[in-house]
């Protein structure tokens, strides 16, 4: 399934010959990762990949924009669309993170229903499921953390199981963390995808640019770090990059809605903004392969979350 804007960049791709031709009998397909928040969405996309291309954080809604993760085996090329955890929005950025899950399941061609598999199915499992019960696009329900479930697994695991059972999805369980049982799950998928080419060239694990990969990274630490003090009232910008010879030079802003969250941010004589630099600057140089100068700057964008303008100048935009 693909848009008008993919179909573009394929062509140009392979008139380029980036992309070569699929061997037979060979699949691909576009699969989206749905869940409620915190489930493990992420952490999923960068195991299958094989690298780290999306945040994690123990603090839920980590996820904002629709991120596309690529693996590609001898067998099949699948784009991973990792969407926002899904729950009822409380603000306009709620309302697009909710809006743009929504456009991500009815626009690839396997959906992975992702549930915590530790605790027991709630509320926003079932909301889930009252999403994805009209949509003709096979589900797997996909149980997760199973390195931390508790003895009786068993009643979690019939638990779920109820949820599947009405609508004959198949279902799998695994930890995204560990690895363990991923490639029950790979295999799983691939036999739901029809034959079809290579979308992207064999060598690429993301479709984004790595300015948005950069942006998040920043993001992860401000997450890790300031915990529930500055909350999801964050965005990034990166306003320049510069490469020269020997170092990668990187100036980007953290956009916050309050004075007092800036003052977090900064921390005492400034601490906490260089502990946020300091981490983020190891992350990004393991993205680029090369050594970082990151500076960040600080500014208070009031109720930015509130507003259609500001959240677009952010770069949250409804996708199509």
């Amino acid at each position: 399934m693909t848009d008008i804007y993919l179909e573009q960049n394929l062509t140009e791709l392979r008139e380029g010959s980036m992309i070569p031709p699929a061997p037979p009998g060979f699949k691909s397909g576009f699969v989206g990762i749905v869940g409620r928040p915190n489930v493990g969405k992420s952490t999923l996309m960068n195991q299958l990949v094989g690298q780290k291309i999306a945040i994690t954080s123990p603090i839920a809604q980590t996820t904002r924009n629709r991120l596309q993760g690529i693996l590609t085996t001898p067998e099949a090329q699948l784009i991973f669309v990792d969407t926002p955890g899904i729950h009822k929005p409380h603000h306009q950025l709620g309302k697009v993170l909710l809006q743009n899950a929504q456009i991500a399941i009815g626009s690839v061609d396997v959906v992975l229903f992702l549930v915590d598999g530790s605790v027991p199915s709630g509320g926003g499992d079932r909301f889930i499921v009252d999403l994805l019960t009209p949509i003709k696009t096979p589900v797997i329900l996909c149980i997760n953390k199973s390195d931390q479930q508790p003895a009786d697994y068993q009643v979690l695991d019939e638990n779920y199981a109820q949820l599947a059972a009405p609508h004959n999805w198949k279902s799998t369980k695994f930890s995204a963390l560990t690895g363990q049982n991923l490639e029950v799950l790979l295999q799983l998928l691939i036999t739901q995808l029809e034959p079809g080419p290579y979308y992207y060239p064999p060598d690429l694990v993301t479709d984004q640019p790595e300015r948005f990969i950069m942006g998040e990274l920043i993001r992860e630490q401000i997450l890790f770090l300031t915990r529930e003090e500055v909350p999801h009232s964050v965005a990034i910008t990166i306003d320049l990059v510069k490469e020269e010879a020997k170092i990668t030079r990187i100036f980007a802003t953290i956009h916050v809605e309050r004075d007092s969250q800036k003052g977090i941010l900064i921390g005492k004589r400034g601490s906490m903004l260089k502990s946020i630099g300091s981490a983020a600057r190891e992350q990004i140089q393991k993205l680029i392969a090369g050594k970082v100068y990151l500076e960040l700057f600080v500014k208070v964008q009031p109720k930015w979350r509130q507003s259609r303008l500001r959240l677009a100048e952010l770069g949250y935009r409804i996708e199509g």
